[in-house]
């Protein structure tokens, strides 16, 4: 009966010891593939998205910015953003918000972000720069049958003029919003 304890715990003691270089390789994978991201948007040069990191000592956190599209109602806006990286990236969608107030039909007064691909819809094959790209796309082309802002919604489909004064009025410079 002692040997059966003495090895069950050795067979504990094992699983455990397998356990923690698993997640040191999950945290390093992760940090990799967030590092090779931040060079490929920083080597794109796409107009109108930039993102990365916070600081050098947490790669899961990034704050970002989006232009709004040219011909929409955001044309020469520019909207801050906060990225935080789940640690089973890119298996998991990271949790983006909008800083700056927005008004959207796809975005709460909270900054909470209705966008498929960050949630049921979410790939591994995403990563920031697809992001960036799908919420500045998201700016002109909302998806008013699964609006968080019914209001704006409603005024996005029925009345332009209305819509792109209540956004006026909502709308912050980055300058003015601080740091978070």
């Amino acid at each position: 009966m002692e040997s059966q304890n003495a090895q069950a715990a050795s067979g504990y003691s094992s699983l455990k010891m397998q356990d923690t270089p698993a997640t040191a390789t999950d945290s390093h994978s992760v940090t990799k593939r967030l590092q090779s991201e931040l060079m490929q948007l920083m080597m794109s040069g796409i107009p109108g998205i930039s993102a990365f990191p916070v600081s050098d000592s947490n790669l899961c956190q990034w704050t970002g910015t989006i232009a709004g599209p040219d011909g929409t109602p955001y044309e020469g806006l520019t909207y801050k953003i906060a990225m935080t990286f789940p640690a089973n990236y890119p298996y998991r969608a990271p949790v983006i918000r909008f800083v700056s107030p927005m008004w959207h039909p796809n975005v709460d007064m909270s900054g909470n972000i209705c966008l498929d691909i960050l949630k049921d819809k979410w790939s591994a094959i995403y990563n920031v720069q697809t992001i960036l790209l799908s919420l500045q796309s998201l700016l002109g082309e909302p998806n008013n049958a699964s609006p968080l802002n019914a209001q704006a919604a409603d005024q996005w489909d029925n009345n332009k003029t209305e819509y792109k004064r209540s956004l006026m009025a909502h709308y912050k410079d980055i300058e003015e919003l601080g740091e978070d």
